[in-house]
């Protein structure tokens, strides 16, 4: 039994602590997932490095490789890449885990999306880093080559690939997760579709200067490659926005409205 005489601002500090190790538990099951997958594909881990750089490597002179100017690169650079490739494919259990956390302070038809939630998250970082790897590194790695002379060749470093790529890969898949970042702004009462809507020329504009600095190529074909397609993600994070952030206005205007007493 709890002390009666036990003071009352405790409460707040204990819910706190309990909130705090809810998340520690969360984020070590979100590791285990990551580490488990990991342990499934290390034997294949020079084979997804190959797989990663294979933009590079086709776009290289006749000849031209990759080199290793450190002693452990050769190995640790293909576990970093494996490393990756086991959180995109462990995603889905991590975005569970988050939305799990957050899901006790959302109303109950919130909370039932957490499977959409998960599904289409998953699919959408998966799908910006599909992108960036099929449109914009062939584009990105032909401009870097193509400054090679007679007296100049590309011999970039395992490492400097793996920063490069995977850089990539996330700035593309995080820039895919627009929808649900203003989903969930949506949900929380934050914004809604007309706010959204008429600042969509700030967002445009906004968009396209994030692309020129994403992209480390200055050329206009990888920036529009990126900007258009984050142009159309803002837009249908504006229907989001109009589906999700009315049923908050509803169950509000469902509540009581307290009348006031009038005077005698």
């Amino acid at each position: 039994m709890s002390d009666p005489q036990q003071n009352p601002g405790d409460a707040p500090e204990e819910t706190f602590i309990s909130h705090l190790v809810e998340l520690r538990d969360r984020i070590i099951r979100a590791g285990l997932a990551v580490i488990v997958v990991f342990l499934g594909l290390v034997y294949w881990a020079p084979d997804i490095f190959r797989l990663l750089a294979r933009p590079l490597m086709e776009n290289l002179p006749k000849g031209g490789r990759m080199i290793v100017t450190d002693v452990t690169g050769s190995f640790f650079v293909p576990m970093k890449v494996t490393m990756l490739v086991a959180l995109v494919i462990a995603l889905p259990i991590v975005l569970y885990q988050i939305w799990a956390f957050v899901a006790p302070g959302l109303y109950a038809a919130e909370k039932n999306a957490i499977v959409p939630f998960v599904i289409i998250s998953t699919g959408l970082f998966i799908g910006g880093a599909v992108f960036g790897y099929t449109q914009i590194f062939p584009v990105m790695f032909a401009f870097f080559t193509s400054y090679d002379t007679d007296w100049v060749k590309s011999a970039w470093t395992m490492h400097e690939v793996f920063k490069l790529t995977t850089s990539m890969f996330l700035a593309f898949g995080v820039a895919f997760e627009l929808p649900v970042f203003v989903f969930l702004l949506a949900v929380a009462g934050i914004v809604d579709a007309p706010t959204l809507f008429r600042g969509t020329r700030y967002a445009v504009l906004v968009i396209f200067i994030a692309a020129a600095v994403i992209t480390p190529s200055p050329d206009w074909v990888s920036q529009m490659l990126l900007g258009v397609p984050m142009v159309a993600l803002y837009l249908i994070g504006v229907g989001v926005a109009y589906l999700f952030g009315p049923r908050r206005d509803k169950a509000a205007s469902q509540l009581p409205v307290p009348t006031e007493r009038r005077a005698d």
